[in-house]
């Protein structure tokens, strides 16, 4: 059909083509399938002007492969069974994006978490469900251990994206990561994966907070290297560990994987004035925001609120190895807001990678091609902490 790319699925529905393009990210990972996803999209193609078509079809999906899970799991096919429920799991929490928040949102979320897990625990065996202690409450987290480690490993904790999830990476990065003999902690931070949908916990400026917890916990295990634990975030997770990185000195290194923007308060107002005209020209639902923001209902009080969002006075204070990776063709974070926070992180030590359309990797946080970003990354630190 005319005007349909890999990238543009929905010709002028960015909206819709923005979240397919995140779940098909996932291919490379086994964590869903194009087969599954062009039956989707078939079904979907005729019925945009349904807002609950983008739901009802990804769950059909979800539910399907979860039928196919039991079946195989009742035959005694574990692995199997965990290659459904991991596709099941990517299915509903794709079908859960667009869904408001209330109760019906919390229930598929719910189901798309315990069918990821259910998929991660068979099929990975050196991954584990771990809860991060949090103040009066904990951050849940999935460690993924070293491959052939022979003593403390190093580490990478990474905090998710906006509308992004553990599940998804400590598969797109923890599974790289193994093989090169790191660790890799996946967290769901405040606003992020369960943390916001199970435990009402909304983001927050001061992620310095949640990055003391996360180096706390895992400089306590006997399988890392307390010296050699480097935080890392994606999309909005690229302002998270800047800002960690920072403020929490303890960290060997950090990684911006998408420089966020540097200004998110007037970020935020300029996508609310084109969600006004038209929401199908953004990446963002009208909602989402306001709901990490823990403001759902009230769009000028998450745009206010966001006003403490900002890596102006913080980036300079970055003093260890800090890498930032970004898209020239970004059409979420728009690209000089990555030149601007490499001119202010104050290490001496920083390094901004730019992928191109003709290499790929150009869109944001290198969603059209996520292997050769962790590739990128993993040989930084690798060479970083040597």
């Amino acid at each position: 059909m005319s005007g349909i790319t890999w990238i543009d699925t929905f010709p002028g529905n960015q909206l819709w083509s923005n979240a397919l393009l995140v779940t098909k990210g996932m291919v490379p990972y086994n964590a869903v399938a194009m087969a599954e996803i062009d039956l989707v999209c078939e079904r979907l193609r005729p019925q945009q002007t349904k807002a609950e078509a983008w739901r009802d079809e990804w769950a059909r999906m979800g539910a399907q492969c979860e039928k196919s899970g039991d079946a195989a799991a009742a035959a005694g096919n574990q692995m199997t069974a965990g290659n459904y429920y991991l596709r099941s799991g990517m299915y509903y929490f794709t079908a859960e994006r667009f869904i408001y928040p209330g109760a019906e949102k919390r229930a598929m979320g719910q189901k798309a978490i315990d069918m990821q897990q259910a998929g991660l625990l068979r099929r990975y065996a050196n991954l584990e469900r771990v809860e991060v202690p949090f103040g009066n409450a904990s951050l849940p987290a999935y460690f993924m251990k070293a491959e052939n480690a022979k003593g403390p490993a190093p580490t990478v904790v990474i905090f998710d994206g906006m509308d992004n999830c553990k599940e998804m990476s400590v598969l797109f990065n923890g599974l790289e990561f193994a093989k090169r003999g790191f660790n890799t902690l996946a967290i769901d931070g405040p606003g992020q994966g369960d943390s916001l949908r199970l435990r009402e916990l909304y983001a927050r400026h001061d992620y310095e907070v949640a990055g003391s917890a996360a180096y706390e916990y895992v400089s306590k295990r006997a399988d890392v290297d307390a010296k050699k634990v480097v935080v890392m975030g994606y999309s909005f997770g690229g302002y998270y560990s800047s800002r960690v990185a920072a403020l929490e000195k303890r960290y060997a290194a950090g990684v911006a994987f998408a420089a966020l923007h540097w200004d998110l308060h007037a970020w935020q107002k300029e996508i609310k004035r084109k969600q006004d005209e038209n929401p199908n020209t953004v990446a963002q639902s009208t909602f989402h925001f306001q709901w990490i923001m823990g403001c759902l209902g009230d769009a000028d009080a998450a745009i206010e609120k966001a006003r403490k969002f900002s890596l102006v006075d913080v980036a300079p204070q970055i003093s260890c190895p800090f890498l930032i990776l970004h898209g020239q063709d970004d059409r979420v974070v728009p690209l000089p807001s990555a030149h601007k926070l490499y001119e202010a992180v104050g290490s001496k030590q920083k390094h901004l990678k730019l992928f191109s359309t003709e290499e790929t990797g150009a869109q944001h946080a290198q969603v059209d091609n996520r292997v050769i970003g962790v590739d990128y990354i993993a040989d930084w630190i690798a060479a970083t902490l040597k």
